[in-house]
């Protein structure tokens, strides 16, 4: 009895990969079509495309009350960071 495999698993393997491979094109050619609903391009990011305006976006200033605010936030959590490094080193 002849060992190692028979020549009909080599077919069957062959012709599992044709099947596979025209199931891939297929699934390929789906995904083409949604990404060209979507407007994406082939090398670009799977994320929804930018707003109708186009272009990058404006950058958006803080006024200078929100500027203070943040500001005064920032100075009360580096106190309370201080404070608690103090306690600890006494």
């Amino acid at each position: 009895m002849p060992r190692g495999r028979s020549s009909s698993d080599a077919t069957t393997l062959a012709m599992a990969l044709v099947g596979y491979e025209i199931e891939k094109q297929k699934i390929d050619e789906k995904i083409r079509q949604i990404r060209a609903q979507l407007g994406v391009r082939k090398g670009g990011s799977s994320a929804a495309p930018a707003a109708k305006g186009g272009g990058p976006r404006k950058k958006r200033t803080l006024s200078a009350s929100a500027r203070r605010r943040i500001a005064a936030a920032q100075r009360k959590r580096w106190a309370e960071h201080r404070k608690k490094l103090a306690g600890k080193g006494a």
